[in-house]
This record gives C-alpha cells, sequence and structure tokens, in this order.
C-alpha cells in the first residue's frame, strides 16, 4: 500500500489540531479537539482517529506525521521533570544562580528572580579544571565523581548534568566525568554542557543542560507512549518532531536534546505564516498566533522569521528580559503573551480591569464551554459581542452556553464596575487587544522594524477575532487571515525540512584568524550533519550546509550573526566578511560601530535535508452546501459548479493558473450565510452585520465591513470602513482604512 498522506499535530494548551494532507493531490482533511491535560497523546490519537475515519484513509498510508507539544515548557514552568543534580568545576556551584547579576527591573525592591531547576543542595563541586585554550590545569577528580554518583543514585536522584568550565574548548573531563556516573549508576540519565551546547558562557550553557536532562524521562516516556498510540492506530511511517529553530528531527534525536523541543508549537506557526506569505508575495510581515492560552508574535523579514541565538523560559514577568531561565539554543525568534481565548477576566487589587496571563486551559475551560468554568474569559466576551455563533463554535460540535456567559461576566466584571455586560465584555475584548497590540510593537520596534509597514497575518483559533483592532492599532496597511486559520501551525510542520544546527566556541579576532582550523571546524561539523541526516533518511547528495558565525567589536558584550560562503575559506575572505558585518550593525543599530577590530566568537552550521513541496487544492463549496464536521480540500463529488474549482493552492510559491480563475465565480452575496447583532462601538454599538461563509469566498470576491467570515476553526471580525477581498491564494485580505 502506497504512503502518500502527511499528517502535521500540534498540542496546544487549550486545543489540539491536526492536519492530513494527500502529498499527491493535495487534499486535505483537517481536525480540532480539547487537549487531554493529563495526558496529551490521548487527544492526537483521537484527533487522528476522527479525521482518518471521516476521509475514509487507512492509517498504512500515512508517509510522515510531524508533531509540536508543549510538553517541556509546561515541566520546567511546573517543575514536573526529573529530580536533578549537577556536577560542576570547584567553585562554580553557585554560578547558576549568581547568573549574569543584572536586575531586569532595577526598582522593584521585591525582585523575584526565576528559580534554577536544579537547588543548592543538589549542586556539587568536582575538582577539575579546564582553562580557556582546551588545556588543563588540574585534572578530574575521579574518584570524587564516582562517590557521588553512587550518592545521588542511593538517594533517589534521577538525572546528573556536568557542566565543567571551557568544556567547549575540551570535552575530554566532561565525557570521562559522565562515562563514570553511567558506569558507577546506570539507572541515571546524564548530559554534558559539551554535547547539547558546546558554546562559551558559562551561566547559559549550564542552564541548557540542565533543562535538558531534567525533562528527558519525561519527554521520551511521551514520545514512545504516542509512537504506541500511533501504532495501534497502524501507522508505520516516518514520525518527526518539530524544534524550536524551525527544523524536525527524529524521535531519537528529539530524545536524546528534548530541550531543543521548547517552541515546537509556535515555530510551526511562523514557519505557515512565512510559506504563505511568500506565496502571496508579502515576503514582510508580522505573524500574529493566537489560540486558547497564548499569543505569538514573530517577525517575518524578508520571507524569513527572525532567529534568535538564545531565549529564556519560565519569566516571572513575561515581558521582562532576564527574569527566566537562560536557552542557549537557537529558536524562531516570537514573543509570547499570556493572552488567549481562554485568559481569565479579573479586576486587580486597584480596581483595574484585566485579561489573563492566567487561563482557563481546556478544563474546564471558558463559561460558555458549559464544562465547569466559573471565571469568565476574553472568549466568553467574544460571544456576548456577537462576534461568535453559539451554535457554530468548531462547526457546531460544541454548542456555547450564552446565557452563562453574560451571567459570568455581569457578576464579577460588570457590576464591580458599574458597567454593563455589553460596556464590560468590550473592556476585555479590547484590553486584550492593546496588550497584544504593544507586545507586537515592542517586539517589531526591538528589531529595528517599523510595524506600520508589515502586514498582520492572523491565525489560530482566536487570532482573526482580534487581529482587525490589532493591526488598527498597530497602523498594519493589511491584515491578511488564510483559509484554514485556526490550525495553521499545522501546515507549518509540514513546510519544515529535516535539519540540525551544530555550534563551536572559538574566539578569535578576525584579523589573526586561522583560516586552515576555520575550515576544520566546519568540516567536522558539517560531517556531524551528513551523518545525523542520513542516518534519518535523507539521500546524501540532498543535505545541504548553511555556514554563520557570531561576531563583534572587541570589547562589546553581545554578538551579531552574519552567513558565511560554503567554500574553503582563506585571507580574501576577512575584508568581505567585516563588511557584512558592518551592513548588519547598521541595519540593527542605525548607525555606524567603533573603529576597533572585529572578533568571532562562534562557528555555526545548520544542516538540513530538502523542503517539503506543500501543495493545498482548495475548491469553493456551492452556495447550497454546507461543509462537514471535518473540514475537506475536496468538496462533494459532482457538486461544484464549473468555474468555481480553485485547484493547485501551492506554498512553494506558484500561483493558481489564469484557467482555474476563468467562468463565473459570483459575487460575495453568494456566500451570505445572513446577519446578526455585533458590537462596533464606533457605529454606536450593537449593528446588524452581515455574517459569510468562508468556505464560500472564492478569488476575486470583494465586500465591505463591518463584517464577519465564519469557518469551522475560526471567525474573522472586520470593522467598518474597511474593504475585503479573497486573493488568488484564497487569503481574505483586508485594506485597513487610513
Amino acid at each position: 500500500m502506497s504512503q502518500h498522506y502527511r499528517v502535521g499535530a500540534d498540542i496546544g494548551g487549550t486545543f489540539t489540531d491536526l492536519i492530513v494532507v494527500d502529498s499527491r493531490t493535495g487534499a486535505f482533511h483537517i481536525g480540532k479537539t480539547l487537549t487531554t491535560v493529563d495526558d496529551p497523546s490521548l487527544a492526537v490519537e483521537k484527533v487522528l482517529r476522527e479525521v482518518l475515519d471521516s476521509a475514509g484513509i487507512p492509517a498504512q498510508k500515512l508517509r510522515h506525521l510531524i508533531h509540536g507539544t508543549t510538553l517541556v515548557t509546561n515541566a520546567i514552568i511546573e517543575r514536573k521533570g526529573a529530580k536533578t543534580a549537577l556536577l560542576t568545576t570547584q567553585g562554580f556551584r553557585d554560578s547558576i544562580e549568581i547568573s549574569r547579576e543584572t536586575r531586569y527591573d532595577l526598582y522593584d525592591l521585591m525582585l523575584e528572580q526565576s528559580r534554577p531547576l536544579v537547588p543548592r543542595y543538589l549542586r556539587f563541586e568536582v575538582p577539575q579544571r579546564t582553562l580557556v585554550d582546551g588545556s588543563t590545569h588540574t585534572e578530574l577528580d575521579e574518584t570524587k565523581v564516582a562517590a557521588l554518583a553512587k550518592e545521588l543514585a542511593e538517594h533517589g536522584i534521577e538525572a546528573v548534568a556536568v557542566t565543567f568550565l571551557h568544556s567547549f574548548s575540551n570535552p575530554e573531563a566532561e565525557r570521562r566525568a559522565a562515562n563514570i556516573v553511567r558506569e558507577v549508576a546506570p539507572a541515571l540519565r546524564v548530559s554534558v554542557s559539551s554535547d547539547v551546547v558546546p558554546e562559551i558562557r558559562e551561566v547559559e550553557r549550564a542552564s541548557t543542560t540542565i533543562a535538558n536532562v531534567y525533562v528527558q524521562e519525561l519527554v521520551e516516556t511521551y514520545l514512545r507512549q504516542l509512537e504506541d498510540r500511533l501504532e495501534g492506530l497502524g501507522f508505520a511511517g516516518n514520525f518527526y518532531m518539530m524544534l524550536s529553530s524551525g527544523g524536525i528531527a527524529t524521535v531519537d534525536t528529539a530524545v536524546r536534546y528534548p530541550v531543543r523541543l521548547l517552541e515546537s508549537g509556535p515555530a510551526a506557526g511562523a514557519l505557515a505564516a512565512n510559506a504563505y506569505g511568500v506565496a502571496a508575495g508579502h515576503e514582510d510581515l508580522i505573524s500574529f498566533d493566537m489560540g486558547g492560552t497564548t499569543a505569538k508574535i514573530c517577525v517575518i523579514d524578508r520571507g524569513q522569521p527572525l532567529i534568535a541565538p538564545e531565549f529564556e523560559v519560565d519569566r516571572i514577568y513575561r515581558f521582562a528580559k532576564g527574569s527566566g531561565l537562560p536557552i542557549k539554543l537557537p529558536v524562531i525568534e516570537l514573543i509570547e503573551i499570556g493572552t488567549g481565548g481562554g485568559s481569565i477576566a479579573h479586576i486587580d487589587s486597584l480596581g483595574l480591569l484585566k485579561a489573563g496571563p492566567e487561563s482557563a486551559g481546556a478544563s474546564p475551560g471558558p463559561v460558555c464551554y458549559g464544562r465547569g468554568g466559573e471565571q469568565p474569559t476574553i472568549t466568553d466576551a467574544n460571544l456576548i459581542l456577537g462576534y461568535l455563533d453559539p451554535g457554530y463554535f468548531l462547526g457546531g460540535q460544541m454548542i456555547l452556553d450564552l446565557e452563562g456567559a453574560r451571567q459570568a461576566v455581569q457578576q464579577q466584571i460588570a457590576t464591580p464596575l458599574d458597567l454593563s455586560t455589553e460596556e464590560a465584555a468590550w473592556g476585555i475584548h479590547q484590553i486584550a487587544n492593546e496588550n497584544m497590540a504593544n507586545a507586537a510593537r515592542v517586539h517589531a520596534l526591538e528589531r529595528g522594524k517599523d510595524p506600520r509597514r508589515f502586514p498582520l497575518f492572523a491565525f489560530g483559533g482566536a487570532g482573526p477575532v482580534h487581529a482587525y483592532r490589532i493591526a488598527h492599532s498597530l497602523g498594519s496597511p493589511m491584515l491578511i487571515a488564510p483559509l484554514g486559520a485556526g490550525v495553521m501551525s499545522t501546515i507549518g510542520f509540514l513546510t519544515a525540512p529535516l535539519a540540525f544546527d551544530f555550534v563551536r566556541s572559538w574566539v578569535t579576532e578576525l584579523k589573526t584568524i586561522d583560516w586552515s582550523k576555520v575550515n576544520h571546524l566546519f568540516a567536522e561539523m558539517e560531517a556531524e550533519g551528513r551523518e545525523l541526516l542520513t542516518s534519518s533518511g535523507v539521500a546524501q547528495d540532498e543535505v545541504t550546509h548553511q555556514r554563520q558565525v557570531d561576531m563583534r567589536y572587541v570589547g562589546q558584550g553581545h554578538e551579531i550573526r552574519i552567513r558565511l560562503p560554503g567554500d574553503n575559506l582563506d585571507t580574501t575572505e576577512a575584508g568581505p566578511l567585516r563588511a557584512r558585518f558592518e551592513k548588519v550593525y547598521r541595519e540593527l543599530y542605525e548607525r555606524s560601530g567603533p573603529a576597533v577590530e572585529v572578533e568571532i566568537l562562534n562557528w555555526r552550521v545548520v544542516s538540513a535535508g530538502p523542503s517539503p513541496k506543500v501543495q493545498l487544492a482548495v475548491e469553493t463549496l456551492p452556495a447550497n452546501t454546507l461543509p462537514g464536521k471535518t473540514l475537506s480540500g475536496k468538496t462533494p463529488p459532482g457538486k461544484t459548479p464549473p468555474g468555481k474549482t480553485l485547484a493547485g493552492k501551492t506554498l512553494a510559491g506558484k500561483t493558481l493558473s489564469d484557467e482555474t480563475l476563468a467562468g463565473d465565480v459570483g459575487t460575495a452575496q453568494d456566500a451570505r450565510k445572513g446577519t446578526r447583532l455585533a458590537y462596533f462601538p464606533e457605529s454606536g454599538g450593537f449593528v446588524e452585520t452581515t455574517v459569510f461563509d468562508r468556505y464560500r469566498l472564492a478569488p476575486t470576491m470583494t465586500f465591505c465591513g463591518p463584517a464577519i467570515v465564519e469557518e469551522r476553526e475560526s471567525t474573522v471580525v472586520i470593522g467598518p470602513d474597511a474593504t475585503c477581498r479573497i486573493d488568488r491564494h484564497h487569503n481574505l485580505v483586508v485594506d485597513m482604512p487610513s
């Protein structure tokens, strides 16, 4: 039986989303279900089984399943990982707690710092010392390591992180210590920093290594359990995991480096936004992904999501850099805000209305879900405002309780603030909008980007409901909402190549570089990448390598990443490399740097297989046909009139043919479902608003706001005076009023 279907599965804090795509025809089927918090693999199995049964697809025909999860992030935030110890160089026991000795808020006298994953009583010093040049100053005390390993095992410790000073320049002491631990206490899991992140900066390296081993058992247990569930369905294809950097890896690689899964779900959303944007001719975008628990914002610049060399997890304050645990790994650069459909609205101690970051999650969920929730949420407010149809949530699979939502908002928000229920609901909605718009503005400006020139690309279950107001607040010229916005992250999984990144730290000034050593470093990393990818099924001639370096002016504290050519390098590269560095420096800081020497800290290689060609066939439903409970890219046989078929939608940069668009596609009135009262304060409050069926809107159709556009997994709310059109790629494009 030929395997030609690919699956993307995303576990969020509230919903689990899934897409199944036929790689031959582009036909696709999507599903969405509430996340099963106690066992997330159960929701994946449930929604996959439902979609396969509905579409009549045997599990044996599935070739790939690519998955992303919030499991690692949640385990660290909730401190649910293994009981972990740290072995470190003598004299450096407290370095992870001292950290960089910075205060993320200078004026907060009650400042809290994020707690290390390893408490002080489980941090142990080992006599040994490696110098920065890799030479050994003090030999490893192997007897001490063996005694510690025996004692740790006897006291129920489950995992050990080994991080010695300067191990990035000579890993032998770390490797020997790890081998001793495994020999003495084979049940202990061990991670060494020279394997997880062989990079300069001791605190970040130690924190990352600890996080890796802290969640390793949890991740392996989950992934093996999910493998068993998939096998029970008859799945015999390849199972991959999305990495925070935007590549995918095998389960075995993910189990070895679980810390690389921290931002796997949000990364997929940014990849999907990037793919859709490039295909539609918009290489500059602000990606806005709002689900049930959080909102994620990413800048797409020149057809690429920005990549950060490090990030933080478990921040005490969500917007305060320095308040979380540092993770020294590449990640698609985005900001995550505690604002989602399930974010709880409340009145704080000063009597001010707030929305989030606490969330009702999937269980019990918003009050309107009728699953026991008692605190009003953003979704409850949106329902009261008329933005959501209580009978068409998830295509009618969930009937929302409007009266319950009204009572919760009235009793807990409106009455204490002396507002009407509608005014309170609007306040909740607009506070959420301003929180997200402010975060997007700061995120863009800190990266030297003007949000006023970036269209807003909105997706996620709740994103299109709020996107119009956010785009208006940012001054964005355009709002773009794709078809299937509610499960857009799952498409991002299918656009990612098998990829992994490697790094070596070697600090040297540009003018004195030993280029033969440089070529040796790159060759070594590229060989590792080639071996890893070919063992994962990539043909050797399909493996590509991208070289990068981290550069800075001598004396600066931080560096800038610059690309390098893939050929053997020599002294002729020094001049062009400095010129590229200075160009990027000026773009970032709007000024030239000081007249000092430039140095390189880190040498990097990103090894990748070929990027998949994802092509989705989109067909417009005839006016008298409603989609079923599982949205399919194919309409019922024989029911699509000539000239109304939109086949060949692609994420690979191709466009729909003129022949496809030929014929009478009708007008937007053909997609009209009816009207309902929705709240638009600039129009005086509740106004009769046209509701459109997303599946009947075809390219070239236009209409004006105010309007509501509904599909099974999400709803687009469009304010007055906006003009809307469906583009050649079936995206809903809203030209924002000036």
